[in-house]
C-alpha cells in the first residue's frame, strides 16, 4: 500500500482525552541510575514532568539544575550513538511543532498514548513562543533517553541559538535558571538527527527539500556537534517550504526565494522528483501553521504536520499527529483547541 493513503481522520475535543502513563511494557530502556553517586533517575524526572497532567494549564515542574544540565549530556549522549539520518520501522506516530506549549504536549501524549505504549517521532520546534519550552524539551529528552529506539526527536530551525536567543527560550532559561544552562540546551541541540526515513518509504524532516541534495549519503555524513549554517544543505532541510502549502500559496513549480529570507521555496515538480529519485512515496515535514493540523501539498506527494493547537493563543489552528501503521496507511488524529487557562481538565 503506498504510504499517504489515507484511513481516517479521528478527533479530541478541547478538554483533553484521557490516557494513561506509558508503563514498562515493550520499548528498549536504559538504567535509570547513573552519574556520580547513581544522583540520575530519569524515571524521576519523568516522574515529575507527568505530576502536571492534571493540574492547571501553566502549572510549572522544577526540576534542579543538575537533573536538568545531566539531562541534556544523556540525551546529547544518545544523539551523538545514533545517525544524522534515522531509519525507523512503522508503526510510528509523527508530530510537527510543540513550541512549547506542554499542556498541548501532554494531551498529545494522551490522545496517542505515552510512550512506550506508541513510537513517535517529533520533527522539531519544541521551544519558543509558548510559554513552557523547558519542560516540553525535557520530557522530550526524557522519553528519549528513556526509550533510545522507539522515541524520536529531529532539530527544527528553532533548536539553534541564534533563533531561540530571540524568540523566547533564553529568556524562559535565564528567567527559571541561567545563561550557561541554556548553552548547554543549545550544545545538545547542536547534536540533534536532522532527517528519518520510515520503512525507506516516508522522509521526515521538519523544513524541507533542498536543492543541494545528491544523496542520503550527504545527511548521514554530517559532522555534529553542528550549528545550523545560513545556506546550504542542512539550513535547506530546517528552513524550506513548499509552494502550496497554503491559500496563498502559488504552487509555483522550480525553486524560487523564499518570503522567510532564508532557504529556498520548492514547487510540486521538486517534491515529484525528489521522491521518485529516492523511490520514496512521501514528504512529511512540519514549520508552518496549518488550519487543520495537517495539509496535503503537492498533489498529496508531502504533507505538513503541525502539533501546537491554537498557536501563540491567536490562530485557533487545531493541532494533528499522524498515525502510520505497518502497511504504511497514514492516518490523522485531531487536536482541538484546549479549554482556557482558567478550567481544568
Amino acid at each position: 500500500m503506498m504510504a499517504g493513503e489515507i484511513s481516517n481522520v479521528t478527533s479530541a475535543g478541547g478538554g483533553g482525552s484521557g490516557g494513561g502513563n506509558g508503563g514498562s511494557n515493550g520499548g528498549a530502556g536504559v538504567s535509570p541510575a547513573g552519574g556520580p553517586g547513581g544522583a540520575f533517575d530519569v524515571d524521576e524526572i519523568i516522574s515529575k514532568l507527568l505530576s502536571v497532567r492534571n493540574a492547571r494549564q501553566g502549572r510549572q515542574v522544577n526540576l534542579s539544575e543538575v537533573e536538568v544540565r545531566e539531562l541534556c549530556h544523556r540525551a546529547r549522549d544518545v544523539f551523538m550513538e545514533q545517525s544524522p539520518l534515522l531509519e525507523l520501522d512503522a508503526p510510528i506516530k509523527i508530530c510537527g511543532d510543540v513550541h512549547g506549549q506542554y499542556h498541548d504536549l501532554l494531551r498529545l501524549f494522551e490522545y496517542g498514548k505515552f510512550p512506550p505504549e506508541s513510537n513517535y517521532l517529533f520533527l522539531g520546534d519544541y521551544v519558543d513562543r509558548g510559554k513552557q519550552s523547558i519542560e516540553t524539551i525535557c520530557l522530550l529528552m526524557a522519553f528519549k533517553v528513556k526509550y533510545p529506539e522507539n522515541f524520536f526527536i529531529l532539530r527544527g530551525n528553532h533548536e539553534c541559538a541564534s533563533i531561540n536567543r530571540v524568540y523566547g527560550f533564553y529568556d524562559e532559561v535565564r528567567r527559571r535558571y541561567n545563561v550557561k544552562l541554556w548553552k548547554t540546551f543549545c550544545d545538545t541541540f547542536n547534536c540533534l538527527p536532522v532527517a528519518a526515513i520510515v520503512e525507506e518509504k516516508i522522509f521526515c524532516t521538519h523544513g524541507g527539500l533542498s536543492p543541494k541534495m545528491e544523496s542520503m549519503d550527504q545527511i548521514r555524513q554530517l559532522v555534529r556537534p553542528c550549528d545550523v549554517p545560513d545556506e546550504g544543505l542542512l539550513c535547506d532541510l530546517l528552513w524550506s517550504d513548499p509552494a502550496d502549502v497554503d491559500e496563498g500559496g502559488t504552487n509555483e513549480d522550480g525553486w524560487s526565494e523564499n518570503d522567510r529570507g532564508v532557504s529556498w521555496v520548492f514547487g510540486p515538480d521538486c517534491v515529484e522528483a525528489f521522491l521518485t529519485k529516492f523511490n520514496f512515496d512521501l514528504l512529511c515535514r512540519a514549520h508552518q501553521v496549518v488550519q487543520d493540523g495537517y495539509q496535503f501539498f503537492a498533489k498529496m506527494r508531502g504533507v505538513t504536520i503541525f502539533s501546537a493547537p491554537n498557536y501563540c493563543g491567536e490562530f485557533d489552528n487545531a493541532g494533528a499527529l499522524m498515525s502510520v501503521d505497518e502497511t504504511l496507511m497514514c492516518s490523522f488524529q485531531i487536536l482541538k483547541p484546549a479549554a482556557q487557562p482558567n478550567s481544568r481538565r
